[in-house]
Order: structure tokens, then sequence, then C-alpha cells
């Protein structure tokens, strides 16, 4: 409730003026037309597919005692958030393949926007605090099970959720806080930060550099402290004098590593590059692969690299 009356005080600027912009236009497929209804039934098996192997994943942590630990409630809270993250832009982009009209609400844009941040951001710093997990588990095995206990592993999803509370309600408010005067045609598929800059007809200079401040906070901290987590971790490593208990050791983090890669790799393309490089066709086709396929595989290389949900499956 707070979100949608932070949201609804910003329209008040759009009822200044009754030109203002009411509703937004999607172009991201238009140059793709013919070719519509192949990328819908594409899009609907991805994502169908999306939602299975993350509730499978989900509901095997949950009902096996033997996953009850805190690597695999991190890992089952990380697949629910991609969960949620695909049904917040997926449908609507479903719908608008086939539908005439492809249009969203003021509203509707603002709290999608919101939706998908909060999300995205929560998940940098859930990628952070499973960092923290593997360093714990190589670097203090001993102390593990005592530093890091159940009271700890929902401390930190707390933590991650709150940070990615606050920045992508700071970042909505400013993206939406001037008024849409010029067009209201977005060269994406969903509301994202920069089509929607875009498209304001007074740019604040203030505005665009703190929400720049604000991607650094929700994307560059974490993956400095997961590159701190991993020099530990590769400097305990190295202290192991058998090359197979290396590579053994080593290999429990690897999944980590490939997601923490695919994400802060996307994530820093779209938010941390220049705003004058941006360009909707290359945002566009980067945002299909985040938004599809990343939720897709995540799940698929935590449990197929891994012996106990594995058997557990």
């Amino acid at each position: 409730m707070e979100i949608i009356d932070g949201i609804s005080e910003v329209l008040s600027v759009e009822q200044v003026n009754e030109t203002a912009v009411r509703e937004f236009v999607f172009l991201g497929f238009s140059s793709l037309a013919r070719l519509l209804q192949l990328l819908f039934v594409i899009f609907l098996l991805l994502y169908l597919f999306t939602l299975g192997t993350n509730a499978i994943f989900t509901s095997t942590v949950v009902l096996d005692r033997a996953l009850h630990t805190p690597m695999y409630s991190l890992l089952a809270i990380l697949s629910c958030s991609e969960t949620w993250y695909t049904p917040v832009i997926v449908p609507k982009m479903l719908v608008d393949l086939l539908a005439q009209k492809k249009t969203i609400s003021f509203l509707g844009c603002a709290i999608e926007m919101f939706s998908f941040l909060f999300l995205g951001c929560s998940h940098s710093f859930l990628l952070a605090a499973m960092g923290y997990d593997r360093y714990m588990v190589i670097c203090n095995p001993l102390r593990y099970s005592v530093l890091v206990g159940h009271g700890m592993c929902m401390g930190l999803v707390a933590t991650a959720c709150a940070c990615g509370f606050t920045v992508s309600l700071v970042t909505t408010f400013l993206v939406f806080h001037l008024p849409f005067h010029s067009s209201n045609q977005l060269h994406h598929f969903f509301c994202d930060i920069s089509p929607i800059l875009k498209l304001e007809s007074q740019h604040s200079g203030l505005s665009q550099l703190v929400i720049f401040m604000l991607g650094v906070f929700a994307l560059v901290i974490p993956l400095l402290l997961i590159l701190v987590s991993y020099i530990c971790i590769i400097s305990a490593i190295l202290k192991i004098p058998s090359s197979v208990g290396r590579y053994k050791t080593f290999s429990t983090c690897a999944s980590h590593l490939i997601v923490v890669t695919v994400h802060y790799g996307y994530a820093s393309f779209i938010y941390l590059r220049p705003k004058t490089n941006y360009s909707s066709r290359e945002d566009t086709l980067i945002s299909v692969s985040y938004t599809i396929l990343t939720p897709l595989f995540n799940p698929m290389m935590y449990s197929l690299r891994n012996k106990e949900s594995k058997s557990a499956l």
C-alpha cells in the first residue's frame, strides 16, 4: 500500500496538464511484426518451463529434510525470487505479442518498474549472501553450523529485501517524478529505466546521477562483497595439499560463480554503461535473455551440478 500511495502522489504531476502522458505504448517487437505469433509460442513455452523448474526445485528443498541447510534455504529463496521476477514482465509481454494495442497505464508502468527492480536488486544482495555462505563453509567449516544458522540466514534474506525495496522505491520515484509531454512510445517490451528516461520532457541531471549511484549500490557493492569472499576462498583452497582436494572444494562454488557472472554481466551492461551508448535494440535483446533464459537456467545449474539435490529430485 505504501508504494501505491507514493506512486499516486507522483500522478499529481501528470494531472497538472491534460496533455500529460497517461499511458505508454510498447514498441519493443515492432520490427518483428511477422514473427510475433512464433515468438509468442516460444516465449510461452520457455515461461511455463521456467515456472516449472523453479517450482520443482523449491518444492524439493522444502520437502527433503536433508536439504534444510542455510545454503539450500538461500537457493530456494533465490529460486522463489526468480519465479516472481518472471511473472512481473513476461505475461504482459505475451499478451502484447498478440494484441493490436500494446499499452500500459502510467500507474501500471510505475508499479511494474518498482516490482522488477525490487526483485532484481534483492537478487543481487542474495547472491552476496550466498557468497558469504560459501566463504564460511570453506574457510570456517568447524564453526559453520554455529555461525550460520537459520536466524543468520533469515537475517541475510531480510537485509537483501530491505536494500532491494529501498533502491527500487527511490529509483521509481525519481524516474516518474518529472512530467512526460513529448511522447509515450517506449522502444522496449516493459517499463525499464533507460527507455522511460528518454521520454521525459525535462531531464534532471541530479535525478539521473542519483539513479546511477543507486545502480552502483545495488550492483557494485554486492559484487565487491562476493569478490572479497572468493579472495578468501581461493586463499584457503590454495593451502589444500592435494590437487583433487582443491578441485572438489572449488567445484562446490562453480554454480554460484556462473550465476554471479551471468547476473552481473547482464545487469552491468544495461544499467551501468553511459546513457550515450544506449541502444533500444541491444537492450531489448539483452532484456529478453535476462528475463526469460536466466531464470530458466539458474535452478537447473544449481540442481544438476549438486549431488544432494540430484538425489533428492
